[in-house]
């Protein structure tokens, strides 16, 4: 499998590539598209159908519903059955991509993942110039649904890892459970894995229009009942089959042959990794889920969110870890800035987003500027920390563009703008900037605060316009 899973740097796709098929639920025949993202933008998909073409995010605050499968929904924009695409893109070590996609829902191909771990690998997966954040967890988080009898945990781990365990009560299936120890392994014990559903599900599924695109060919339908020459015609019909058989009195639809003896286990394994990646974080821990469904992933998905953020920001102050991989170094810095030395007032940025960048000004007393500004009482010049992070907003504007080597930014307005402590040689400033709204023609505005340790000591609000490069 690919050596990106556990590479320190995030990655992108190389090419464009594209897909066609039908959705499982919907029916509706689509063309889905992948495409390279920007550092830290994620994972969106866009409805390219669409007046305006709007774009959803994949994050677990935009699930809509998980009834069947897992939709997301935002600025008009709605896509079913994201799970297996997901998982993909995690199994295959891919952080940044978009999709275009000019239908409802995600094509179900033959019910499991590996299509789409094909599509990738014919794209190709290109490493990114930013590092990975892993998040870690220092304690178990748990989720139990009493109703459906459904347990789900996080235990801290040095890597990810899932297992999940199934038991339907069924004599055809059983119990099952289902490892994966690494991601490597995920192209060739997981993705081949296909969904299924139970023959008395289909029926209900069938009976009220509910999947439309349904086939044999991309779901495995487990007998769990004796059925009737008459019932077995009727499928038939449904699925434009001349005959459908069960050879045993209860077993699998058309005897479709399993890939694995416990299939079904490892792709609720697969939906587990697709809903879990809606969390938004790479995360290492070892997941265990028992009984697991679409619903319950969620609301885990929502659990691991809550956590991560609560430990990521205390009141909303970004946390700066010197042991962590900086995300932009100093000479990646330089390839996005034009400022050099002695006005390049950022080290390094911890954070990265589509919406937010958070770096880090090391204040010593070599600073220039301490020669000529309160010498004997050396203070920061407040315009100077506005200038560092006029900085970062630039890092944030230049990484929603294509070639941010061809394009500057310039600060055309700053408001609001306070300073509510002084800045002194041997601080250290977390400088974070974050839209405020939507970049629309090139003008980005941004909220600027100046943060020394929990303390802020500099805030306002910086508009600034993306210009091409001249030359």
């Amino acid at each position: 499998m690919m050596e990106n899973q556990q590479s320190p740097n995030q990655h992108t796709i190389k090419t464009p590539a594209t897909i066609s098929g039908v959705g499982l639920h919907t029916g509706a025949s689509v063309n889905m598209t992948l495409k390279p993202g920007n550092p830290g933008s994620g994972i969106k998909f866009r409805r390219i159908d669409l007046p305006n073409q709007p774009v959803v995010k994949a994050d677990v605050d935009y699930v809509v519903d998980t009834a069947r499968s897992t939709t997301l929904e935002h600025n008009g924009a709605r896509v079913n059955t994201i799970e297996h695409i997901m998982a993909a893109l995690v199994g295959t070590g891919v952080d940044n991509v978009e999709i275009d996609i000019d239908g409802p829902e995600v094509p179900i191909m033959d019910g499991s993942a590996m299509s789409f771990i094909e599509l990738i690998e014919q794209a190709g997966v290109a490493e990114q110039d930013a590092k990975k954040v892993y998040y870690t967890i220092d304690t178990n988080i748990t989720y139990y649904d009493d109703k459906k009898n459904v347990e789900m945990v996080a235990l801290p781990a040095v890597d990810y890892r899932v297992t999940c365990m199934i038991d339907f009560n069924s004599p055809v299936l059983g119990t099952q459970h289902a490892n994966l120890n690494s991601l490597a392994d995920f192209r060739s014990e997981i993705a081949p894995c296909r969904t299924f559903v139970f023959l008395h599900e289909l029926e209900y599924l069938i009976n009220n229009n509910l999947i439309k695109g349904g086939d044999i060919n991309n779901a495995i339908v487990i007998v769990d009942k004796p059925v009737s020459e008459e019932e077995l015609a009727r499928l038939a019909t449904v699925f434009q089959r001349k005959n459908i058989r069960v050879e045993q009195r209860e077993g699998i639809l058309n005897n479709i042959k399993l890939r694995f003896p416990n299939e079904p286990a490892r792709h609720k394994l697969l939906d587990i990794m697709g809903d879990l990646a809606l969390v938004g974080y790479p995360i290492k821990a070892h997941i265990i889920a028992n009984r697991p469904g679409h619903a319950s992933n969620v609301e885990f998905a929502r659990r691991l969110k809550q956590y991560i953020k609560k430990n990521k920001h205390i009141k909303d102050v970004p946390v700066y870890d010197p042991n962590k991989p900086a995300i932009f170094d100093l000479p990646r810095i330089e390839r996005t800035l034009p400022h050099r030395f002695p006005m390049l007032l950022v080290d390094k940025i911890i954070d990265l987003t589509d919406t937010q960048v958070v770096g880090i000004k090391n204040v010593t007393f070599n600073e220039p500027f301490f020669q000529g500004h309160f010498p004997n009482n050396p203070v920061m010049p407040g315009v100077l920390q506005v200038e560092a992070l006029a900085q970062c907003g630039g890092i944030l504007a230049l990484n929603t563009v294509p070639d941010p080597e061809n394009y500057d930014t310039y600060f055309i307005k700053i408001d609001n703008c306070k300073f509510k402590q002084k800045v002194f040689p041997g601080d250290t400033m977390i400088l974070k900037m974050e839209l405020l709204s939507p970049i629309r023609r090139g003008i980005v505005e941004m909220r600027g605060t100046v943060f020394v340790g929990n303390k802020i000591v500099t805030e306002g609000d910086l508009t600034a316009q993306i210009i091409k490069t001249r030359g």
